[in-house]
């Protein structure tokens, strides 16, 4: 007979929801967040991001170069109940920039919100997205975004993003147009419209909502006549040719049930949050070395998939997040950190509302604790209170871009290694020295995967570190670390177009100035081998 504590693990597990939003820039990702936020009470007023009246930040954008520009650059954690469910929300960068720390979100994630542009439909950023979702087979939920605004038909938008992406789509909510104004969405598992109303708020707090039967007098009154057989016959041609809903398809990643709505004005969110967390997986089986480990396990196991310095720059903290996989944690458990086989005592455990943080006694699958560090957990590390199992499929990019870092005043370089060594750690940048030693490389270089991460990099080693540098941008793009005899490496490195580096662990790489001299080498070069990411 199944034990209290099985039956508690059971519970916590089925009644726990953890996803990212993924989307194209300026799709309304930060704006959806906040009002999921609002909807879920975990704020009480909403910033209304695009409101030239607003006077507060997003939620979700802590940092202060995320506050000035408008964007978000790091990821953040924010968790919250809803109807019962235990709701953690992964806020992924939009920027392409910064694909390292939105691919690592993705794999903590259960599911995926793929949010769109009613006027744009399936834009670069969001195929790149949905292509890493694809390959996870990670269940992805549809929200089309902006329906107060005049956009693309919705049947052609469906089809469309059909046909871009390779997905079936199944409409949960329909949205409801008189003219050209967005009055509410139908939902189709319900049977019930929900008609919005705008108030003086401009969407700061939960729009004005009014459900009712879809076949009644008074729902075609309130309607009109003509948007009332618009959606009528929506309806019939959704029920009739549409893919029908296969809950089984969805856990595949093959079906994406859609939903329809504003952000901004809050119309249609509370519908859609309701409707998802109803179908959204609860935390998922995680494949390891091991073997596959059930979040029912009751053995407690994680990975470490974000680091972050500075969030409180008073403190100068530390803080690794855990994404919790199997079994209940308790704070201040030991586990074994399974990279060096050493034990770690994960003390003064943290949940988050973005900057925010609150202390926690408990935690469950699916749930992400924040747990400080000194500096000895690394993006990637498992954590098992029993046994050796490693978690796979942490994604590391090579960098795109290099640059040397050149100190405003040369007396401040202690700080600026300190800054380097932090930002290597958190994946935020890497950091490259032109010989095996760090004492000996008096300007060290950086490499990052998309340019807007220099700026980040030059704002926090001023902000947090006190450090004032400008870079020095060089000509090489194409990196490949490489391993073989060491007499080997140093000739193939001093060729012309290339040039040496290693990386912050000491690892040699060659860094070629052309796709035309890489791909010379890897056709010619057998003395030695050339690998993607660090072996």
């Amino acid at each position: 007979m199944p034990t209290e504590v099985a039956l508690e693990l059971e519970r916590a597990v089925s009644h726990r929801r953890t996803f990212a939003i993924i989307s194209h820039p300026d799709a309304g990702k930060t704006t959806l967040t906040e009002k999921l936020l609002l909807y879920g009470g975990a704020i009480h007023l909403a910033g209304a991001v695009k409101s030239r009246r607003a006077e507060r930040h997003a939620t979700s954008d802590w940092m202060k170069l995320e506050q000035e520009r408008g964007i978000s650059v790091t990821s953040s954690v924010m968790q919250f109940e809803y109807d019962g469910f235990a709701v953690n929300l992964l806020d992924t960068p939009g920027h392409e920039d910064f694909s390292e720390d939105t691919y690592r979100t993705l794999v903590a994630a259960d599911s995926a919100v793929m949010l769109l542009d009613n006027r744009k439909g399936v834009e670069e950023r969001t195929r790149q997205l949905f292509e890493v979702c694809k390959k996870r087979r990670t269940p992805i939920f549809t929200f089309v975004n902006k329906c107060d605004r005049v956009g693309e038909d919705s049947l052609k938008l469906l089809s469309d993003v059909e046909a871009d992406l390779g997905i079936d789509c199944h409409p949960i909510t329909w949205p409801i147009f008189h003219g050209n104004a967005f009055v509410g969405v139908y939902d189709r598992r319900l049977d019930q419209v929900h008609l919005f109303g705008k108030d003086e708020h401009h969407g700061a707090t939960r729009a004005i909502a009014q459900r009712l039967p879809l076949h009644s007098a008074d729902t075609r009154a309130r309607v009109g006549d003509e948007p009332y057989a618009q959606l009528l016959h929506d309806i019939e041609l959704l029920d009739a040719a549409g893919h029908p809903f296969d809950r089984d398809a969805v856990m595949r990643g093959e079906l994406s049930p859609v939903f329809f709505g504003s952000a901004l004005t809050n119309f249609g969110v509370e519908p859609f949050l309701r409707e998802f967390l109803e179908l959204a997986p609860p935390p998922l089986p995680r494949e390891s070395t091991t073997g596959i480990i059930e979040p029912t396990n009751p053995s407690f196991t994680g990975f470490v998939f974000k680091i972050q310095a500075n969030m409180d720059p008073r403190h100068r903290d530390r803080i690794a997040f855990v994404r919790i996989c199997s079994g209940r944690f308790v704070a201040g458990l030991e586990v074994t950190q399974v990279r060096t086989g050493k034990k770690v005592r994960l003390s003064a455990p943290q949940q988050f509302m973005a900057r925010e943080r609150t202390a926690v006694e408990e935690a469950w699958p699916g749930d992400v604790i924040g747990v400080i560090d000194r500096g000895n957990l690394r993006i990637g590390d498992t954590l098992a209170e029993d046994g050796n199992p490693e978690f796979t499929g942490i994604p590391r990019f090579p960098p795109e871009h290099f640059a040397r870092v050149v100190l405003i005043d040369p007396m401040k370089r202690k700080q600026l290694d300190a800054g380097l060594r932090q930002l290597t750690e958190e994946g935020a940048a890497q950091v490259f020295f032109t010989s095996p030693t760090e004492v000996s490389g008096p300007t060290p270089l950086i490499g990052a995967v998309g340019m807007l991460q220099f700026d980040v990099m030059l704002h926090r080693l001023e902000h947090e570190y006190g450090v004032r540098c400008r870079l020095e941008k060089i000509a090489g793009r194409y990196p490949r670390w490489v391993t073989g005899p060491k007499d080997a490496i140093e000739r193939v490195g001093r060729e012309r177009g290339r040039n040496i580096l290693y990386d912050a662990f000491g690892a040699p790489l060659i860094l070629f100035e052309d796709s035309w001299g890489l791909r010379w080498a890897l056709e010619r070069e057998t003395s030695v081998k050339f690998h993607d990411s660090a072996p």
